[in-house]
């Protein structure tokens, strides 16, 4: 028996197989019906009435069936690419979930067996075997193969699609549930941020102002300046030609636009009739432009305007870099009260026999030794009291103050009458350091030059706004100052001791420094945090380079250190002889060529190679100069530093670092308050 099979694919995933079987039954089986000869070669009989064919094929349907187990079924399909592909396959190859129907069993017509087999197809769960024959009626020898109904299926498999269908329901019920969560938490947090939100913010602050929503939010302002600017060229021109009543009108309006900006930053901070205002300068700009427009000439006049703006920008720079050098190195009356206070104290309560205590303390190796070099008594202080108070063992601390003959009574005074608690506390006078003289220091001897006077105090020149700044910031006291300068000598001013601690009296310190003193430094003299994470802060800013006995010994892309926290091996100093490298390079810079005045450029030399990078959370610079620092980073940092010029005792001092400096500040003590020092 053959049968063929013919398919097609509805969709690129779904193949539909249309199976049409021509049955040939065994001729023993068929030997007494001579017609069926004809048939099973492919011929039909004519017979004289519809009436006898339909009797003829019921009687051949129910005479006998073809062995449904073995069956020749030739399948007709058509391939992804569109290509017509046949295959053979037989009946006893079926899974046995596919049963056989006959014709015979159907109780409609074939009309709608043939939709219900169209329907079927789009299913793909059933087979429907058609006998095809050519030049045949459609009433021939039919088996449809249908997938077995669920009812059949073997129990095993519907409980597995009942646990499949239960774990898709809970599925379901979970993902809705999460979907509610999360819809609730987010109305949660919404809620939340308006509760925060600060509606009482008002002028360009507001987040609901139009301007945010308009890119060109200050189009209107910048219209109304530029027309200043044309007004007031084409003024000049006007003036030039003697047009009076055109030069009156510019400049009017030019006034009257300027009064409508005022102070504005965007549109929305303009004056209602300030749009009305712009439009009556455009009528007259476009008169002024119809009269006197000539390109040559107007580009001329804006270049000067120009030129003449540069020249104010420049002067302004250099008035507000005097006057913040004036007001840097300037003592405020406050600060200068102090110490006259409390040296007149010092010698009308009769303090000139009274002492520190402690003294054997002052050359223990094992305490840990601070150096504060100062001539500033409410700074020393804060750099003193904030120390002792992060300290874990008070007890073991030790501060060597040395300061001028100017400050030094005041210094003691200070210390005696608000020790520090538990700590011990040693003031000198860096005038008593007889071994500090011009012939054994360069840097004194220079200082003491008469060309170094001419250098930096010229009688001839002018010490006016209008004077640059190069040279005057190096004429701040601290430089010309051997305070400064003791830091180089910190073996001959301390010679029992083996490790110090320098501090600057613009430092606070935020945590326990006691772990400094376990640093393995790795043989180097000096641990400093390094500062050359910006480029800037490398050799090359600092050195002259230009100069072959710089560039022969140094690298210009070096990374700077920063002075102000620097833990010092002072055995390791005096076996390398530091002091000795120092002098060495400071009377190679006696003319100044080398580097201008200070102590961090020496400093970078002397310690070349000889400095132990510490942790860069150690020490926090830039609260001086840098309003943009990391909050976070501040507040982390065992010492803070405000180098520069914004230091916090003056009022130059950015307010947001101000607190904490303040803080370590005893306002409540009698002589601040006599003072007027004040938070």
């Amino acid at each position: 028996m053959r049968a063929r099979f013919r398919g097609s694919f509805l969709s690129p995933t779904l193949l539909i197989f249309f199976l049409v079987i021509h049955v040939e039954p065994a001729r023993e089986e068929f030997s007494n019906v001579s017609s069926l000869q004809g048939e099973l070669k492919g011929l039909f009989p004519s017979y004289d009435c519809p009436q006898c064919i339909n009797r003829k094929e019921q009687g051949l349907m129910t005479a006998a069936r073809p062995d449904e187990k073995n069956i020749d079924i030739i399948v007709t399909y058509t391939d992804a690419n569109g290509a017509i592909r046949t295959r053979s396959i037989n009946s006893k190859d079926l899974s046995t979930s596919w049963v056989w129907r006959y014709p015979s069993d159907e109780d409609s017509d074939q009309k709608k067996s043939s939709k219900e087999v169209e329907g079927k197809f789009q299913t793909a769960d059933k087979f429907e075997v058609n006998i095809e024959h050519s030049n045949v009626n459609e009433n021939q020898y039919g088996v449809v193969m249908e997938h077995k109904k669920a009812s059949e299926l073997h129990p095993i498999k519907l409980k597995r699609q009942r646990l499949r269908n239960e774990r898709r329901d809970r599925r379901t019920a979970e993902l809705i549930q999460q979907d509610k969560e999360i819809e609730n938490q987010i109305q949660d947090a919404a809620i939340q941020r308006a509760k925060e939100l600060d509606t009482t913010s008002k002028g360009k602050y507001n987040i609901w102002r139009k301007e945010y929503e308009n890119p060109n939010s200050d189009s209107t302002l910048k219209l109304m300046r530029d027309q200043i600017i044309m007004a007031r060229a084409y003024a000049t021109i006007a003036k030039a030609k003697n047009e009076d009543a055109l030069y009156d009108s510019l400049i009017q309006h030019s006034r009257v636009n300027q009064l409508a900006i005022g102070e504005a930053t965007s549109d929305a901070e303009l004056l209602p009739s300030a749009l009305d205002r712009a439009k009556d300068m455009g009528h007259v700009l476009a008169a002024a432009k119809d009269q006197l427009y000539d390109c040559i000439t107007l580009a001329r006049k804006l270049r000067v305007m120009l030129q003449s703006a540069e020249t104010g920008l420049s002067l302004l720079k250099k008035r507000s870099a005097f006057l913040i050098q004036l007001a840097a190195k300037t003592v405020p009356r406050p600060l200068h009260c102090l110490p006259l206070l409390l040296t007149t104290d010092y010698f009308l309560r009769g303090y000139e026999e009274r002492g520190f205590p402690n003294k054997e303390k002052l050359e223990d190796p094992s305490l840990y030794h601070y150096a504060i070099f100062s001539d500033n008594v409410l700074a020393t202080s804060v750099v003193v009291n904030s120390t002792t108070l992060h300290a874990k063992e008070p007890e073991k601390h030790v501060f060597h103050i040395v300061t001028d003959k100017l400050n030094f009574l005041a210094m003691k005074m200070w210390f005696l009458v608000n020790p520090p608690a538990g700590a011990t506390i040693h003031v000198e006078n860096v005038d008593d350091f007889t071994w500090l003289n011009s012939s054994y220091c360069p840097v004194l001897r220079q200082l003491e030059s008469a060309r170094m006077i001419e250098y930096y105090f010229k009688a001839h020149q002018s010490n006016s706004l209008t004077t640059g700044t190069d040279n005057l910031k190096y004429r701040n006291p601290k430089y010309l100052s051997m305070l400064n300068h003791l830091r180089f000598y910190l073996p001959e001013v301390y010679p029992k001791l083996e490790k110090i601690l320098f501090l600057d009296d613009d430092i606070v310190v935020q945590k326990d420094l006691t772990p400094l003193w376990s640093v393995d430094l790795q043989g180097m003299v000096n641990g400093a945090v390094e500062t050359c994470k910006e480029s800037f802060h490398r050799f090359d800013k600092y050195l002259n380079f230009s100069n072959p006995k710089i560039s022969e010994n140094f690298d210009p892309n070096a990374c700077g250190w920063a002075f102000g926290m620097n833990i010092f091996d002072l055995k390791e100093w005096r076996r390398r002889n530091i002091t000795g490298i120092y002098h060495h390079w400071q009377e190679m810079n006696e003319d100044r060529t080398l580097w201008k005045l200070g102590t961090l450029p020496p400093g970078l030399i002397t310690f070349y190679n000889l400095t132990y990078p510490l942790d860069r959370s150690w020490h926090v610079l830039g609260l001086g100069y840098d309003p943009a620092l990391n909050k976070t980073a501040i507040e982390n940092g065992a010492v803070v530093h405000y180098n520069g010029n914004y230091k916090p005792w003056l009022d130059l001092a950015i307010a947001k670092y101000k607190s904490y400096w303040s803080r370590y500040v005893m306002f409540n003590n009698s002589y601040l308050q006599l003072c007027n020092i004040s938070e």
